[in-house]
């Protein structure tokens, strides 16, 4: 599996992208899935009134375009690199193929995507439920990937605080309000970069 994810071969093939690139936009053909295997992406989808929503940011070991599987024709967002990105692209039909013949492939698949449908549900309740400063805490954390396998990353790619301000549903000067209160009480460092310490946890946890 490991070396199907990280090769080209019938059906696949590497691509790289540069900061603030365009993977795909939305109305493009859905004909591949896509696996991050380094750097990251974001998920917008702009409604008919042209209002610009984030809806996720992935990165590495994380798949998107998976629409195709279940025959969307179109994508129904935008795909942007927030840092240096390389893909693997996987053609629609070798997805089906490998998903089919190896087992190990497919429970990892379906593992992410049940990730994913939890991460959603998580997500709404987060954002009907939680204070601005909650959200802002918990997609700091999630950038950093607390809660995915491995080590969490303790140092962010350049996130701008219009990003996060689009990703939790406030404005730019909210974000900075809290962005300077986490700073002052040592809960980041924030100097272009966002360093993350362990202590941002408590304001997630905290009722």
């Amino acid at each position: 599996m490991k070396l199907f994810l990280d090769s080209t071969g019938l059906g696949r093939k590497i691509a790289t992208f540069r900061r603030k690139e365009t993977v795909f936009a939305q109305g493009d053909p859905a004909k591949s899935v896509l696996y991050i295997q380094d750097g990251g992406v974001k998920l917008t989808v702009v409604s008919e009134t042209g209002k610009e929503a984030v809806v996720a940011i992935l990165g590495p070991g994380d798949f998107f375009g998976e629409g195709c599987l279940a025959g969307q024709p179109i994508c129904i967002a935008t795909a942007t690199t927030i840092a240096p990105t390389t893909v693997l692209v996987i053609e629609k039909n070798e997805m089906i193929r490998v998903l089919h013949g190896e087992h190990e492939f497919s429970d990892r698949f379906i593992a992410h995507m049940l990730a994913r449908n939890i991460r959603v549900e998580a997500d709404l309740v987060d954002q009907l439920f939680n204070s601005t400063e909650k959200r802002l805490a918990r997609t700091l954390l999630l950038l950093a990937r607390y809660g995915a396998p491995g080590e969490p990353q303790k140092v962010l790619p350049k996130v701008s605080q219009e990003m996060l301000a689009e990703i939790i549903g406030t404005t730019r000067s909210r974000v900075n309000l809290f962005m300077n209160k986490f700073k002052k009480l040592g809960f980041i460092k924030y100097n272009g970069e966002i360093h993350i310490n362990d202590s941002l946890l408590s304001v997630v946890l905290h009722d």
